[in-house]
């Protein structure tokens, strides 16, 4: 068998080294040998064994792989979703939506693996070209017709899905990353969109001011969101139980609420109308639909409600934040916390942000590691000029506290951790979610 771990080698099998951002396999082929590897797979070197030199080892997987799992490919169909928020959102509505129709579906996100109902932990939002073929494998064995595959920047430009061909792929927002160079941050969300099989679909967001450059000639592409664009998008009515809109001709009710949940829902309606072309059914299979675990995550108590999302960084707070002052017709209560050991420096942005843009906010701990709780919430207070902040170290505390201060139609928007289901501290790992201190205290 070939493997790309050296500790999982055993007696006969192919290691190949394959070189990654962090580690390079070629320091681990003498343990890949001791442990009995019979073949290496390199770039360079001389082995006590029988050696293939190729130039690139990352490319001989993927075309390893490829033609290992040509038959299984060609049973079922992939859909990539891209963009700079909303992925896990999209693939997961649309595997729901799918799923509905009785249109056996998968989905690889970073909310897991899910299949048959049940969810599965990953490496990442878009594992490595290795696990992923291992999880094409289990969802074909399942009789999956189709897998929605998140594809993320950074796997994009670690070649993690190189040499996949997708079926159709998803354009949902183009949002600079300031950690990286704009043209090659767009340029690894226009990717899966070159890798389309021919006259495959892309399905593109016309409200992003980026839209052109994913309307590339090769492709079959359908615009939504503008009034001009193949699937217009409209609201009709919208409160905290569902919104009613319009999706091209189409009038219909989905559970799910806020301007942005309609993005987020119309390429898995367009996806759903490619295969089925019953609106009807589509439009009943909508009805069953629920937030994502983690991803404005929603909850009604009396009649406020609770918003459970995992933006964490700057940029997602503020999305989160203004996406949901438009749905708010009462106070605004922020519960948030800022991990230990990681971008210390949007600590102050953060607590200044929350501070001026709710009415109440609770800074609490989220994954402190190994700094104190009490250091990472002085960090986020240091420029907060309101005096409307409390802090309150205990995560479980600071729900509580947040669930008794709702009124009168109030929304409560829990940040940071969404679908995690732990708490890291020291270098420990504790049991603890989000929505299950909420549910505690809701019931």
């Amino acid at each position: 068998m070939l493997r790309v771990n050296s500790r999982k080698i055993k007696p006969g099998d192919t290691f190949l080294a394959l070189q990654g951002p962090y580690t390079d396999g070629h320091n681990y082929i003498e343990e890949a040998i001791s442990n009995g590897a019979a073949c290496i797979i390199a770039t360079h070197g001389e082995y006590p064994v029988k050696t293939i030199i190729t130039e690139d080892t990352r490319t001989y997987l993927s075309n390893y792989l490829k033609e290992l799992n040509l038959e299984k490919l060609e049973n079922i169909k992939l859909i990539a979703i891209s963009g700079s928020y909303g992925k896990t959102s999209v693939a997961d509505i649309t595997c729901q939506l799918l799923n509905n129709l009785n249109i056996k579906t998968a989905c690889i996100s970073t909310n897991g693996f899910y299949l048959n109902g049940k969810i599965e932990k990953i490496s990442s939002s878009t594992p490595d070209i290795y696990e992923l073929y291992e999880l094409i494998n289990k969802a074909v064995e399942e009789n999956c017709e189709i897998i929605i595959i998140e594809t993320s920047s950074k796997a994009i430009k670690q070649r993690h899905i190189e040499g996949l061909r997708f079926d159709a792929a998803v354009f949902t927002n183009f949002v600079p990353n300031e950690n990286e160079e704009k043209i090659d941050y767009l340029n690894e969300k226009i990717e899966p969109f070159k890798m389309l099989k021919k006259n495959g679909y892309a399905i593109i967001n016309k409200n992003d001011k980026t839209y052109e450059k994913f309307l590339l000639p090769q492709n079959t592409n359908i615009t939504y969101g503008k009034i001009d664009s193949n699937y217009p998008l409209n609201i009709i009515d919208a409160n905290y139980d569902y919104t009613e809109l319009t999706i091209g001709q189409n009038q219909l009710k989905i559970p799910l609420i806020g301007k942005f949940n309609i993005y987020n829902y119309a390429p898995a309606y367009i996806i759903a109308k490619l295969i089925t072309n019953d609106e009807e059914a589509i439009n009943n299979a909508s009805l069953s639909l629920h937030s994502p675990d983690g991803r404005f995550d929603t909850f009604k108590y009396k009649n406020n409600l609770i918003i459970i999302d995992y933006a964490h960084d700057f940029n997602s707070i503020q999305n989160i934040v203004q996406k949901t002052k438009e749905i708010n017709k009462g106070k605004l209560i922020t519960i948030i916390g800022c991990s230990g050991e990681a971008n210390t420096s949007q600590r102050p942005l953060i607590g200044k942000y929350l501070s001026e843009n709710s009415d109440s906010a609770i800074f609490t701990a989220d994954n402190p590691r190994h700094e104190t709780i009490e250091e990472i919430i002085d960090d986020m207070a240091k420029d907060v000029q309101k005096d409307n902040i409390q802090k309150i170290s205990n995560r479980k505390e600071a729900i509580k506290k947040g669930i008794s201060m709702l009124e009168n139609e109030d929304i409560l928007l829990i940040l940071g951790k969404g679908h995690e289901d732990y708490q890291i501290i020291g270098s420990d790992e504790f049991p603890f979610k989000d929505r299950d201190e909420v549910i505690k205290n809701i019931k």
